[in-house]
């Protein structure tokens, strides 16, 4: 594969979503403008959470957009707890929702207590307002859901297994995990985290979808009327 066709890859994989050094900082302004008409915000850490949440809710049929549904990219888990105060119950009092790398629960939890959310004490009652814990992160969870054989010929389609076999190769990591080279490969290398998170759903069965990503998009996508819709 040549170096067009790679760069072409890179391209489809992102397409529709902001590129360049500060792609997280643009795409989290355009989640804050869209969010000035939304019914629901999902608070996610970064980009690469926000086309996992979108590229599956699309395969399951559903237009966030049309649903009222902003998914916000929060820059970091540490923005969350300004977020909830904005359009938690003491500001816009959208309905929240979000996800979470279970190294960030805590702070979801402090920061849910702070804006008047709730209290929740274990991770079950964190699901129960909305917010779903990844484990180890959502990379971590994508890749064992979908096997080894087929991310490797993922990699392949795209032109990057080779340059995935030469981190495998290195000392400090061949005898690691599968997930854990392969999540290393990820965060070594420009917006891979957010082009295998799109290309990883788009061929992944749904029933195979680790479970937090699962029950958040059906979480959000719940109907809930609001004063304008029949009771």
């Amino acid at each position: 594969m040549d170096d067009e066709q790679r760069r072409q890859l890179f391209e489809d994989a992102l397409d529709g979503y902001e590129d360049g050094p500060d792609a997280t900082v643009r795409a989290t302004a355009t989640a804050l403008e869209a969010s000035e008409s939304a019914r629901s915000l999902v608070l996610v850490e970064g980009v690469s959470d926000q086309i996992a949440v979108e590229t599956l809710a699309r395969r399951l049929g559903h237009d966030l957009a049309a649903e009222g549904i902003v998914v916000l990219p929060m820059c970091g888990a540490h923005g969350v707890g300004r977020y909830l105060e904005r359009f938690g119950p003491h500001g816009a009092d959208l309905r929240l929702a979000g996800l979470c790398d279970v190294g960030e629960e805590a702070i979801f939890r402090r920061a849910m207590k702070d804006a008047g959310i709730g209290n929740p004490t274990n991770r079950s009652e964190v699901e129960q307002f909305g917010f779903f814990v990844c484990d180890t992160d959502l990379e971590d969870e994508l890749i064992r859901a979908a096997t080894r054989p087929a991310i490797e010929a993922l990699l392949d389609s795209q032109g990057d297994l080779g340059s995935f076999r030469t981190i495998q190769k290195q000392p400090g990591w061949r005898d690691r995990p599968f997930p854990s080279q392969m999540c290393r490969y990820l965060s070594a290398g420009r917006r891979r985290k957010s082009r295998y998170a799109r290309l990883i759903i788009e061929r992944l069965d749904t029933a195979s979808v680790p479970s937090p990503l699962q029950n958040l998009i059906a979480h959000v996508t719940e109907t809930h009327p609001t004063e304008e819709d029949p009771p």
